[in-house]
């Protein structure tokens, strides 16, 4: 897969790995960032509370003022 890029965005991913001594190659420097995206962006589109969960949530929320 090729992916085109901008001149501009790729000197400065040029730049970032020459200065860094965690990536060997800007398409392994592309590749860690794309990944640590991923897994942010793919992680549960819900987070489940337990009912103990959800009730020290509403109780912060209440002490807060937040709710009545």
């Amino acid at each position: 897969m090729h992916i085109n890029i901008s001149d501009e965005l790729s000197h400065k991913l040029e730049n970032r790995v020459k200065t860094s001594n965690e990536f060997k190659t800007v398409e392994e420097y592309v590749e860690y960032v794309l990944a640590e995206v991923l897994k942010q962006t793919e992680g549960p589109a819900e987070e489940v509370y337990d009912k103990k969960q959800e009730d020290s949530v509403k109780q912060r929320l209440e002490d807060l003022g937040y709710l009545d």
